[in-house]
């Protein structure tokens, strides 16, 4: 499935828009304690624990979007915008999401 942040794609004509389709994750609190106990981690300022829960959470985000995409039979998702904000008390979690508008593309 194609995937792009951009709102056409090039060589390719829509034929159809489905709808938006969304992905969301959250990490939990717990998430963080563990990768402030594992502070040792850090190389020059950097995080690889936390990169990596990161980059899972947007794999997440962005494999259900491709499937709600595809449960609408498209073969695409275009003008994909990814968020991250942090929600609960104290902002104690961190949410991922992911939006974009499902297309039929030839």
């Amino acid at each position: 499935m194609l995937v792009t942040t951009t709102p056409t794609l090039q060589g390719k004509e829509i034929v159809d828009y489905r709808g938006v389709v969304t992905g969301e994750a959250i990490l939990g609190a717990n998430i963080f304690r563990d990768l402030f106990a594992g502070i040792r981690d850090i190389v020059g300022g950097r995080s690889g624990a936390y990169e990596e829960e990161l980059a899972k959470a947007r794999r997440i985000v962005l494999e259900e979007m491709q499937q709600q995409a595809q449960s609408l039979g498209c073969n695409a998702v275009i003008g994909v915008d990814l968020e991250y904000e942090t929600v609960g008390q104290n902002g104690s979690m961190l949410m991922v999401s992911a939006t974009g508008t499902a297309v039929l593309v030839r």
